[in-house]
């Protein structure tokens, strides 16, 4: 099946991206769907994003068991004041001392030219010289640049993973008065790029994570970021252009998905990756990740309701804990019911990868003990009908390892429950 592709690059790396529906892997946190392509122990070509839900309005509590003469003298109930908006300047005051660049050094060879004469020392050619090349030692040398921000005074910060995780490189952080420290990668989640770093230090001024959830459309955003890895904490003004967007990045080894995107027209620029997306609150709703390219203002981040639990994780553990179902699919459109000839245009349908080893499902997986197969169509997950906005990753995501998952699966023509326990993505 053939689908049409855009391409897109990630900065800082010359990633492509592909932006559509590429195929995808059900099963983790990041989430450890195995889709079609490999993104850390996961295969992944797509993962549909989360739609974006709003949050109710905390209230303020009532009294009760009262009589009517305690009733009548009650205090009257208060809204809460709503929150004044910022304007940029105040942003940048408030949040841009918590914004990190971070600098990549890497040893390198140093290689040194030397004289041959290909025809031996006794050559009819006399002293006929051809170059030649060797090394001679390394040499320590700056070989690329991006983002993070302080989420926590003593020192923990947060980036994207594909920004540091070159385990033989040695990642500086510049904090914005210019200090430095060498920095150490605590943890990496690959499936939704996402990086924790440590430095020793107190004090320090630190980033909030906003609601994700409550963004809209139109709403303004600011970007923060250590722009084309040279202007370290530049600051560009946008607004929310999309939700709920799904890319995948591609190099020229590997692939992945990237979802629960959010898309803003503020410019995101290489160098930028890691770096906040902040509200007009002075709170982070985005780590910023990728830029389209060849397009003008159509950058994307990651949602930071999508990520917190992966940093608690890495946090605490040292590392990612997701639940894993173990099953492939392309979610079911409208266009893939009528190629396909289906008989529903919602769900995902249980399906093998390109390469014939891709198999649908993952044996061993939570998916193959519940007894599901290829060509099943999972249509509800805890009683929750699967759609693009509502996807399968959306309800795994909620779970916790050990935890059961509900599905309506549509088997043979017939719908059945099938319950899955949930295990640990390795």
């Amino acid at each position: 099946m053939f689908f049409n592709k855009k391409d897109f690059f990630r900065d800082g790396d010359g990633r492509s991206f592909l932006f559509g529906l590429l195929g995808g892997v059900c099963g983790s946190i990041a989430v450890s769907v195995v889709v079609l392509v490999v993104a850390q122990n996961l295969v992944v070509k797509f993962r549909p994003f989360l739609q974006s839900v709003s949050r109710p309005m905390s209230v303020i509590p009532v009294f009760s068991g009262m009589d009517d003469s305690t009733k009548k003298s009650k205090p009257a109930e208060k809204t809460p004041a709503p929150v004044r908006p910022l304007d940029v300047s105040e942003i940048v005051a408030k949040v841009n001392p918590a914004v990190v660049s971070i600098v990549i050094t890497k040893d390198v060879p140093v290689m040194e030219q030397y004289f041959v004469n290909p025809f031996g020392e006794n050559s009819p050619f006399g002293n006929f010289q051809v170059p030649r090349y060797r090394q001679n030692g390394t040499e320590s040398k700056e070989v690329g640049g991006g983002s993070g921000f302080l989420i926590s005074a003593d020192g923990y910060i947060v980036s994207n993973a594909h920004v540091v995780n070159d385990s033989t490189a040695k990642y500086t952080v510049f904090l914005n008065g210019g200090k430095k420290y060498d920095a150490r990668v605590i943890a990496l989640d690959d499936g939704l790029d996402i990086a924790l770093l440590k430095i020793e230090e107190k004090n320090l001024p630190f980033a909030e994570f906003g609601d994700s959830d409550s963004l809209k459309l139109g709403q303004s955003v600011v970007a923060i970021g250590n722009a084309l890895g040279e202007f370290r904490n530049t600051v560009s003004t946008g607004v929310v252009s999309g939700l709920s967007r799904s890319i995948t990045a591609q190099n020229s080894a590997t692939s992945e998905n990237l979802d629960h995107l959010i898309q803003t027209d503020a410019a995101i620029n290489p160098g930028n990756s890691g770096g906040p997306l902040i509200n007009m609150e002075g709170k982070v709703v985005g780590v910023n990740v990728a830029v389209a390219q060849g397009s003008e203002n159509v950058g994307f981040a990651l949602a930071a309701n999508m990520i917190k639990q992966s940093i608690e994780s890495m946090k605490v553990n040292g590392r990612t804990i997701r639940p894993f179902l173990g099953i492939r699919y392309l979610p079911v459109t409208e266009a893939l019911k009528k190629q396909n000839q289906l008989t529903v245009d919602y769900g995902v349908l249980v399906v093998r990868g390109e390469k014939q080893t891709d198999l649908a499902v993952i044996p061993g997986s939570p998916a193959n003990k519940a007894g599901i197969v290829e060509y099943d169509i999972i249509l509800e997950a805890d009683g929750k009908k699967i759609d693009v906005e509502h996807p399968l990753t959306t309800y795994i995501r909620q779970k916790k390892v050990g935890e059961t998952l509900k599905l309506k699966v549509l088997h043979g023509g017939e719908q059945k429950d099938v319950n899955v326990i949930l295990e640990e993505a390795k």
